[in-house]
């Protein structure tokens, strides 16, 4: 198994796939570092020689931010938002969907479990 930016990649799957586990790293990405690299995307990491492995750690981390200095740029980036109180970071703040979807009646994922807000009692005569 090839560790590569903190972590361990399966070596069962191809190079292509198996380096999306990074996060920051996606399909095209990956295709173009396996491209740099001379390395086909069908050959499964299990197959992989040191060099190769070592080329593809170098160019990941000379070209790109993966991991946690992405992730921590993306929490700096939302904190940027809210603080300044624009639309965005507002939406941030509140758990509510930030890129103008409706919330009546979808959005679940954002505003968390339903909660039932009771009808008021009709009064009596």
């Amino acid at each position: 198994m090839a560790r590569i930016a903190g972590v361990d990649i399966p070596s069962n799957k191809r190079g292509e796939i198996a380096l999306t586990y990074i996060y920051g790293i996606g399909r095209n990405r990956a295709k173009e570092i396996l491209k740099n690299a001379t390395i086909s995307g069908d050959i499964q990491v299990k197959d992989w020689t040191d060099d190769q492995i070592t080329s593809v750690r170098e160019m990941i981390g000379a070209s790109f931010k993966v991991e946690g200095e992405l992730r921590s740029e993306v929490q700096l980036n939302i904190k940027r938002l809210m603080d300044i109180g624009c639309y965005r970071g507002i939406r941030h703040r509140s758990g509510l969907p930030l890129r103008g979807q409706h919330t009546k009646n979808n959005s679940r994922t954002r505003k968390g479990k339903k909660k039932t807000v009771a009808n008021k009692k009709k009064a009596t005569k």
